[in-house]
């Protein structure tokens, strides 16, 4: 199914979130999906998982491995503190557990106690030394923690494991371009026209590249998603990287609105929702500094 949403009242949606009086912000011509609702098959799941925790006779493998699949769960949902809570205690009874000490790390990094995490991602990678995923997190926590050099390392080690991955490509530029911008934006150039397809997300590395506008992104999305969940998935991800390539471009209300967009699709458990909500935080401390 296709989705359309009118004119009118994108634009009053776009003022409610950037405020009618904020100057250098410009509304876009915006795609929205209805938000994401809790499911009844992730209500349902928190509940069985919870009657097996229950059950008598569970060695702490089985225990460690319940608490870290309805934390799974609870992050899908949004309810992160119930998630790092049973990530906690998937540790304490399963102390060698990578997966939960990754996922463990992610929490900390928005959290944004940054040592802890990495020692967290540390962790994963001794256990587990071809764990990617923990080097695309740890690099997430090293750029955020102001250290983009190991950052880029950790990323080119999560690209290199699949370079025909958009995603993985736009983290590892968005490291590099806090090194050397004009550089970042030559090899993004070099490695899209070697590895690039015809998948959706290379139209936001092509955006980057100001090969294609974002209103002809966002109107491509509208127009290839099957259903409203693939709305709101695409439009997560879009919304994050369009915020992160305004402020490239000295757009920080405008990237306000974008991270604004990316929250309000209810993707909690993408990368791009997680940290949309520091970007907003870090944008407030930030705030808080200049008074």
């Amino acid at each position: 199914m296709k989705h359309r949403f009118l004119p009118a009242a994108l634009a009053l949606f776009g003022l409610m979130l950037s405020g009618c009086s904020t100057p250098g912000v410009v509304t876009p011509t915006l795609v929205l999906p209805v938000p994401m609702q809790v499911s009844y098959q992730s209500e349902l799941g928190i509940a069985r998982l919870g009657q097996m925790l229950n059950a008598p006779g569970l060695t702490p493998e089985q225990r460690a491995e319940l608490f870290f699949q309805r934390g799974v769960v609870f992050d899908r949902v949004g309810l992160r503190a119930m998630a790092r809570l049973d990530f906690n205690r998937a540790l304490r009874e399963q102390p060698d557990f990578a997966d939960a000490y990754n996922l463990n790390g992610v929490y900390l990094t928005q959290n944004q106690e940054f040592d802890e995490a990495y020692e967290s991602f540390d962790s994963a990678l001794e256990l587990a030394p071809d764990y990617v995923y923990a080097n695309l997190n740890r690099g997430i926590a090293l750029y955020y923690g102001g250290r983009p050099e190991l950052a880029a390392r950790d990323l080119r080690v999560f690209l290199d494991a699949e370079p025909a991955d958009p995603y993985r490509l736009l983290w590892w530029h968005l490291a590099r371009y806090q090194i050397d911008a004009e550089d970042a934006l030559t090899t993004l150039a070099a490695h899209r026209d070697q590895y690039g397809t015809d998948e959706w997300a290379w139209d936001i590395v092509d955006v980057y590249l100001g090969r294609l506008a974002p209103e002809v992104l966002l109107s491509r999305i509208s127009e290839q998603s099957q259903d409203n969940q693939e709305l709101a998935e695409m439009l997560c991800e879009a919304y994050f990287y369009l915020a992160k390539l305004a402020q490239h471009n000295a757009q920080p209300e405008q990237a306000e609105v974008y991270l604004k967009l990316a929250l309000a699709t209810n993707i909690y458990d993408f990368v791009e929702h997680r940290y949309a909500l520091l970007e907003l935080d870090l944008i407030g401390q930030q705030a808080r500094l200049k008074r």
